[in-house]
């Protein structure tokens, strides 16, 4: 066999196992296939002040307001100066402010719950425990828990970051007035009674304190 065929049938030799040890490594492809395609991430885009995730508005906002509400758009800011605000676990935290509140109130314990209360508001709870005490009245009360729980506002100062968020509250406790006597002069401590209130509670966002302060009540 002459040099030159001799030659080629060790080059294609070569090619051969260089072609084997390809495929074994990156295996085959049969037929078209196409590029890879890189799936897009969700998507965040703004509606006027209204952040809207993933084609679609927060349900943490919606779940509780109007979505195209003054308050949507206010709950929206709030979460864009604080992401870890959430309106859902507020509304759990007022659940537990409102028991300890109002029965902080009932009971003349303001000491306790002064910390949670705007000045103007423990200065009115301050004067009609005062005045109870003037007349000899006591308070008797048992909280029996929330019926409803609604919010009903959400407002945003975007000057000073001061939020204000206004709920309603339906609860139910006993209630008995009793005199110097021990007789009872207001209520009853055996049958429910239905308490309504709307009540305000206020929080400057983005700061350490995580605490709401009740700034307003009402009915």
């Amino acid at each position: 066999m002459n040099s030159p065929i001799l030659q080629l049938l060790v080059l294609a030799g070569i090619a051969i196992f260089l072609i084997l040890r390809l495929r074994s490594v990156l295996g085959t492809r049969e037929g078209y296939e196409k590029p890879p395609v890189t799936q897009p991430g969700p998507t965040t885009e703004r509606r006027g002040s209204f952040e809207v995730i993933d084609g679609g508005p927060d349900p943490d906002i919606v779940d509780h307001v109007p979505a195209d509400s003054p308050a949507a758009g206010a709950l929206a800011r709030m979460k864009a100066l604080e992401p870890s605000f959430s309106v859902g676990e507020f509304l759990g935290g007022a659940r537990g402010a409102y028991e300890m509140i109002l029965m902080g109130f009932e009971r003349g314990e303001l000491a306790e719950i002064k910390p949670f209360l705007s000045d103007d508001v423990y200065e009115s709870f301050a004067f009609v425990v005062e005045d109870r005490e003037v007349k000899g009245l006591t308070v008797e009360a048992d909280f029996l828990g929330v019926k409803e729980l609604q919010l009903v506002d959400a407002e945003l100062d975007d000057a000073t970051q001061e939020a204000e968020l206004t709920v309603r509250f339906v609860g139910q406790l006993t209630f008995a007035v009793r005199d110097r006597a021990g007789e009872v002069v207001e209520g009853d401590p055996k049958t429910a009674k239905t308490q309504r209130d709307i009540w305000t509670f206020a929080r400057r966002m983005g700061t350490d304190d995580p605490n709401w302060q009740l700034v307003a009540t009402g009915e």
